[in-house]
């Protein structure tokens, strides 16, 4: 697969869950843009179809995987499925995750487990598991989501604050791991995004204010702008970035 274009993803095998709207539909999507064959995850098919349909029209090569990312025995299964299919997988963009703002006061052990198990044991496990597939390719990236909170903590968020805590430290030890392997590990740590999660917030003048006054870039980011920091993670061109927190944020933890 070499190629004079070292952001080349031509032939590569790549599963992005939570990949059927927001961020990681816009990863998925650059990614394909490519040369990748994609595999987008979520827990409806049906929304999985109905965001790979527009992008195959235009000649992507995207394709719906629908299982919960919380189902560890159903993940295994959905990337071994991958792997048989395509003879390989290279690139698993860990997407997905779960957000609870609320006073510390009102996250029990519940519902911090709950998040501990959807953003840091589910990309734990799937990666884990992809690992063994990109072995024998001797080619793999992966990439998890982090985010600014990691870093940069305030009130109300704790849970989300130690998960994401918890998968730049994880980035860390996959790097170690697996590096002798052919296998990279990075984590990107998107900003304010204006994905239809947060559309309300987006649409709000008083957070606006808030961006402006503390982001360089002063506004939301569009979806589309973190898919060429998934390109360049996910290509030959990072074969010597590992372990590392490519911030995607518009500035705002300078």
């Amino acid at each position: 697969m070499t190629t004079s274009n070292p952001f080349d993803l031509s032939g590569r095998i790549a599963v992005v869950t939570g990949g059927g709207r927001g961020l990681g539909r816009a990863m998925a999507e650059a990614m394909a843009r490519a040369g990748a064959r994609v595999y987008i995850n979520g827990r409806d098919p049906a929304v999985l179809v109905s965001a790979a349909a527009p992008l195959a029209s235009a000649g992507l090569t995207i394709l719906p995987l629908p299982f919960d990312v919380g189902d560890t025995a159903a993940g295994l299964a959905a990337l071994a499925e991958v792997a048989e299919r395509e003879g390989r997988l290279d690139i698993l963009v860990n997407n997905v995750g779960q957000r609870l703002r609320a006073p510390i006061e009102e996250i029990g052990a519940a519902e911090f487990g709950t998040m501990m198990d959807v953003n840091v044991s589910g990309p734990y496990m799937l990666s884990r598991a992809a690992a063994e597939h990109m072995k024998r390719g001797g080619y793999g990236r992966i990439i998890l989501l982090s985010s600014t909170a990691a870093r940069r903590a305030r009130a109300g968020d704790a849970a989300y604050i130690a998960a994401k805590g918890a998968i730049e430290a994880l980035t860390r030890a996959f790097a170690w791991e697996w590096g002798s392997s052919g296998i990279t590990t990075n984590a990107i740590a998107p900003g304010p995004f204006a994905t239809e999660t947060n559309e309300e917030m987006a649409r709000s003048p008083a957070v606006l204010a808030v961006l402006k006054a503390n982001s360089p870039a002063g506004r939301w980011g569009e979806p589309h702008e973190i898919g060429g920091a998934c390109v360049f993670l996910a290509s030959p061109a990072a074969s010597y970035v590992n372990g590392a927190i490519l911030n995607v944020d518009g500035g705002i933890s300078a």
